[in-house]
């Protein structure tokens, strides 16, 4: 059976070069009817935090990426943390048996110049650790020969034995290192395929010295390429955001933002806008592309904006408040959720017009908070509010709309159309100042439409709001 594995450090957010190789390993693993495990690799003692394994899993399992076996699920091939297998005594274990077949060795440091070591010994150094000299196990690396493994994107790589020096496998303070700790838990949970970042291939050499060593058989490699920030770097915060925390605090949906990290790398076909389905079916190796990528945050923002308008009102509705929620933006959650209707409307005018929820709350806050005089755009009082045409449009607007009953958006139309002629104004003019009055903003839905949406109450009481601001 296919296993594979996703082992994140939980030291920072989940990077979305992290999230992407999930989602191979994922797809992968539900594409071949096998199994996807989530390990935690925690022995960098000082950086490890529980709060970041927490969103870490938090985040995959928003983006769909559910794991069959893990910290808290739990698993025949537990446990799951590599800090709870130092306590078992997993990795010393096997260290010591290197030691005893003369593949690794004890080196013996300075108490008071950690770093100075003092001498290499196969028999374990019992007194001078009870001296407190720090001892660390190094393995010892085959100097002739070479070492050669067949990656299924890249092909066959080949490494110099005489490269590589001995290497440290058991830290001082008990703690495997990376290459270590790997080789152990991928061999003795039964991985079978390994996925993960090419900034990995480095340290492909040294873990197959590892199972060589044993006698054990290695899974199969495939490294991805990086992706990059616009500089051709590494991506990161300085790019513009570089985690799933940042994207989803930004009112991206996890639909889009699986369906962008698809495409990074992977030849999916013609189509750009797809659903965890989609990617599923169209899953295989063959199309992964072995360059380095560019992450485009424009693109991405696309992308959502599709997935976005792809939906009903009410599932717009429904990802605006969860995501209002998850961000703590109670005021305005409380205001959207004082009448759905309303909100079910304002939702279907302003969706057009944005690519994000962050995007949506802030253009279609004026429908839903009251509005005073600090509340409009200074570019707005400035161009039109001190026009001395200001009082006659609105005072003519507020006296049609009062005589309103027709509220849909034909009705509003044939009423606001008509104010221009009545005012003596330019069309355009007029419509800004509206616009303007009943939002306090120069940019939002269509007129007709938000008057209509906004009812006779909010609108009159806007047009008297800014009768009073001329007026003074």
């Amino acid at each position: 059976m296919v296993r594979v594995r996703f082992a994140p450090s939980p030291t920072g957010e989940l990077h979305v070069g992290g999230l992407r190789t999930a989602l191979f390993n994922w797809l992968f693993a539900r594409k071949n009817g096998g199994k996807f495990i989530l390990r935690i690799e925690d022995t960098d003692l000082e950086r490890s935090d529980e709060a970041y394994e927490r969103s870490i899993m938090e985040a995959m399992r928003w983006c769909g990426l559910e794991w069959d076996e893990g910290p808290d699920k739990g698993g025949l091939y537990g446990p799951y943390r590599q800090s709870e297998r130092v306590k078992l005594g997993l990795y010393s274990a096997h260290a010591r048996r290197l030691v005893e077949m003369g593949k690794a060795y004890y080196v013996v440091y300075d108490r008071d110049d950690k770093e100075k070591e003092l001498f290499a010994t196969e028999e374990y150094p019992e007194d001078h650790i009870l001296r407190d000299h720090p001892v660390t196990v190094k393995f010892k690396v085959p100097k002739e020969g070479e070492t050669r493994f067949n990656d299924l994107l890249k092909g066959e790589l080949v490494f110099e034995n005489n490269t590589l020096e001995d290497f440290v496998i058991m830290k001082s303070n008990g703690f495997p290192t990376y290459n270590f700790a790997v080789v152990i838990d991928d061999h003795l949970m039964e991985i079978t395929h390994v996925f993960r970042g090419e900034d990995h291939i480095s340290n492909t050499p040294k873990q197959l010295l590892i199972y060589e060593a044993f006698g054990w058989e290695p899974p199969v490699f495939l490294h991805l390429p990086l992706i990059l920030g616009p500089d051709r770097a590494p991506l990161s915060k300085r790019h513009g955001g570089s985690t799933v925390e940042y994207f989803r605090n930004h009112g991206y949906l996890n639909s889009a933002l699986i369906n962008y990290l698809s495409l990074l790398g992977w030849s999916v076909g013609e189509e750009e806008v797809f659903g965890l389905d989609e990617a599923l079916s169209s899953f295989e190796i063959s199309k992964i592309s072995n360059k380095n990528v560019i992450f485009d945050h424009k693109k991405l923002e696309w992308i959502n904006g599709k997935h976005l308008r792809s939906k009903s009102a009410a599932e717009i509705l429904k990802a605006l408040e969860e995501w209002l929620e998850y961000v703590g933006n109670s005021y305005l959650l409380e205001s959207v959720r004082k009448d759905r209707e309303y909100s079910l409307r304002v939702v279907s005018i302003c969706k057009e017009k944005v690519n994000t929820l962050e995007q949506l709350a802030d253009f279609s806050m004026p429908f839903f908070v009251e509005l005073d005089p600090d509340s409009f755009d200074g570019e707005y009082k400035e161009k039109y509010l001190s026009n001395p045409k200001a009082s006659e449009v609105i005072a003519h607007s507020m006296e049609m709309f009062k005589k309103l009953d027709d509220w849909s958006v034909e009705g509003v139309e044939v009423v606001v159309r008509e104010i221009p002629s009545k005012a003596g104004t330019p069309k355009k003019f007029a419509f800004q100042l509206l616009r303007g009055a009943v939002t306090g903003r120069l940019v939002t839905p269509g007129l007709f439409e938000t008057i209509s949406v906004l009812g006779p109450e909010r609108t009159l009481k806007r047009l008297e709001l800014v009768r009073k601001m001329v007026e003074e």
